[in-house]
């Protein structure tokens, strides 16, 4: 060997030695990045179809090999007492509905400990957990326990990442059973249709490992997870209840096809009424990477769309109802630099057909940000291909923006010592209103004014004013501005799952 080749030779080799030293002080000290051990496998799903009788053994063969992997979560956290008394009344409705217990006040200062029970399931033998956002958003502390363990052994674990428009999130044990854990194994959503059998497993009113079967409802239901944006939903009569969030909603085959989130309920009861939603699981399994990376990311283009008007097809120059009107662009966003404009229809993203409205949000959603492709808009009659970059989801720039928009009228409700704002869907959640209700927030209420000598408090839902229903904040205060001076508002209200009459004067 040449003595130049020598050389390369042990400089190769210095240089590989070196590296490997490198790595392992690297991990001794804690320096290797994170993301070495972040990755994950997307879990294979069974898309075999659902065949064979259900027999009487069939639920209980279920509920003894999945039972294992359904763990019950316990979550603490701690909240300005403010945020608790002033706007919610001392309770925060939608952490009440899903299994929240507030505790009194912390007397060392750093206000309330609220504990709040919900449901998992493992999907990983080193720890990892799938369970709802709103579980764990916000949490301080969360526990794990297992099942056949005694009630009072539980372990801690840390949330690795989360998605509020999924409503999923993804846990790690950080404390571990000195045994193997169990898995649950995933099955095909995109399978199930109204009439096939389902179970939940989960942690309802803290009865841990309750079963309950029934069959999908529905499909494709929307349901608000972030103002202004939805998740088509599984919809099941099997019976879920506070504390079942985030548990599995199994197939025949004991396979997870839904993650159960929330339940419909009515002004005389929270519970059970037999309507219940599941997030598909199909929408979470692909998310796993990324929210084993601590982030999941979005695309979007900075538009927002509306469904082509049956009536109008002729005049947009359409044979058939297809694409996503443009019915306004955010200034300097993506669409906008693009050239998209108001009133175009958007017929295809990256040469894909956009038959709707939902698919165009959800194939947009699907891309990744920074990529740019081609996008065909029907102008004027005429098709017209221009070339976007895709941006990402901000969800908390989105949420400061319509909480601008959203704010309190002050002025609009003078005389009654009280100011509004809109019911988005975030807040409806909170305050447990039910799905599909219209009406106007009490945000704040002059302590010395008449909506206070009546009985009003911040967090209460205004439904009617003098017996006509109230659409929105604005419709709410255009109707008290029309009560003269001395005369009486007749009020409906919605306050913790009961709607309540009330009588206000107006100074």
């Amino acid at each position: 060997m040449s003595m130049r080749k020598t050389t390369a030779f042990y400089a190769v080799l210095i240089a590989v030695a070196s590296l490997a030293v490198g790595m392992v002080i690297a991990s001794r000290m804690d320096l290797s990045p994170e993301s070495a051990a972040q990755t994950l496998a997307v879990p294979a799903a069974n898309s075999a179809s659902l065949t064979g009788p259900v027999d009487a053994q069939t639920f209980r063969n279920i509920a003894k090999a999945v039972s294992p992997t359904v763990v019950n979560i316990r979550t603490e956290s701690r909240q300005r007492e403010q945020e608790l008394t002033d706007f919610f009344g001392g309770d925060d409705a939608l952490r009440r509905f899903f299994g929240q217990q507030p505790r009194p006040p912390n007397r060392g200062g750093n206000g309330p400990t609220t504990v709040a029970a919900g449901t998992g399931f493992i999907i990983a033998k080193e720890g990892l957990i799938l369970t709802n956002n709103h579980v764990v958003e916000g949490a301080d502390k969360v526990e794990v326990s297992l099942y056949g363990e005694e009630d009072d052994i539980r372990y801690r674990a840390r949330v690795v990442g989360r998605d509020p428009l999924t409503d999923s999130a993804l846990l790690e044990l950080t404390e571990k059973p000195d045994h193997a854990l169990p898995e649950a194994t995933f099955g095909d959503s995109a399978q199930m249709q109204p009439g096939d059998w389902v179970m939940a497993i989960g942690n309802p009113f803290g009865l841990s490992h309750t079963v309950s079967v029934g069959v999908i409802s529905a499909l494709k239901r929307p349901f608000p997870v972030t103002e202004g944006r939805t998740i088509d939903m599984l919809q099941t009569d099997a019976a879920i209840n506070p504390g079942n969030s985030g548990g599995p909603l199994l197939n025949v085959r004991g396979e997870v096809v839904g993650m159960n989130t929330a339940i419909y309920a009515d002004s005389r009861q929270s519970g059970n009424i037999g309507i219940g939603f599941a997030v598909p699981i199909n929408a979470v399994r692909n998310l796993l990477p990324q929210l084993r990376s601590g982030k999941v990311t979005r695309g979007m283009i900075g538009v927002q769309v509306q469904p082509v008007p049956r009536e109008a097809l002729e005049e947009f120059g359409l044979k058939q109802r297809t694409g996503a009107v443009v019915a306004s662009v955010v200034p300097k966003g993506p669409a906008a630099t693009a050239g998209i404009e108001p009133g175009d229809v958007i017929l295809e993203v990256n040469n894909r057909p956009i038959p709707s409205r939902d698919e165009l949000v959800h194939t947009v959603m699907a891309l990744t940000p920074g990529t740019t492709v081609p996008v065909t808009v029907l102008r004027d009659k005429q098709r017209k291909t221009l070339n976007v970059t895709i941006g990402e989801i901000n969800l908390d720039q989105e949420a400061g923006q319509r909480a601008d928009a959203d704010g309190p009228t002050q002025d609009a409700t003078a005389g009654f010592g009280m100011s509004l704002g809109g019911l988005t869907a975030e807040r409806a959640r909170r305050l447990g209103v039910p799905a599909g209700t219209n009406g106007a927030v009490v945000m704040e209420v002059d302590p010395v004014g008449t909506a206070a000598r009546a009985g009003l408090h911040e967090g209460d839902v205004i439904l009617q004013v003098n017996r006509r229903v109230v659409e929105s904040a604005a419709d709410a205060s255009k109707l008290l501005q029309q009560v003269r001076s001395g005369g009486t508002a007749l009020m409906l209200i919605w306050r913790q799952n009961q709607e309540i009459f009330l009588t206000v004067r107006k100074e």
